[in-house]
């Protein structure tokens, strides 16, 4: 597996930790007692305990991925698949956590323009 296939996946597997950290709560705190009765200084704390996950596979992914530490992509390339990633996790997540978000055609449109934005991240 390259470097490349590698970077990808650590930064899916670290989208997903902090889609989790940044939006379980509302979730899982809504419907759960345990969750909703910590306060917000409580729910911090949990976030911050999944996000260090999330660190454990981004740190290495940026390393691994980035030109200047050996790998196949420049800072502005790295950037741009990692917001592109964090975008289609959110929207699985809150797709099938959240029954009353819905896709509509202005997120298919913006989605659109997040594929030309790493088109253009990659054109020479």
């Amino acid at each position: 597996m390259g470097k490349g296939l590698i970077t990808i996946l650590l930064l899916v597997v670290s989208n997903s930790f902090m889609t989790l950290a940044w939006y379980g709560h509302l979730k899982f705190g809504s419907g759960s007692k345990l969750v909703s009765n910590w306060g917000l200084f409580g729910v911090i704390l949990l976030s911050w305990l999944i996000a260090f996950f999330e660190y454990c596979a981004q740190v290495p992914a940026n390393r691994i991925g980035f030109q200047g530490t050996g790998g196949p992509f420049s800072l502005m390339q790295l950037k741009i698949i990692q917001e592109v990633i964090t975008l289609v996790v959110f929207v699985i997540f809150a797709t099938i956590f959240f029954k009353t978000e819905t896709l509509k055609s202005n997120h298919l449109i913006a989605f659109l323009f997040l594929i030309l934005a790493v088109y253009f991240v990659f054109k020479k």
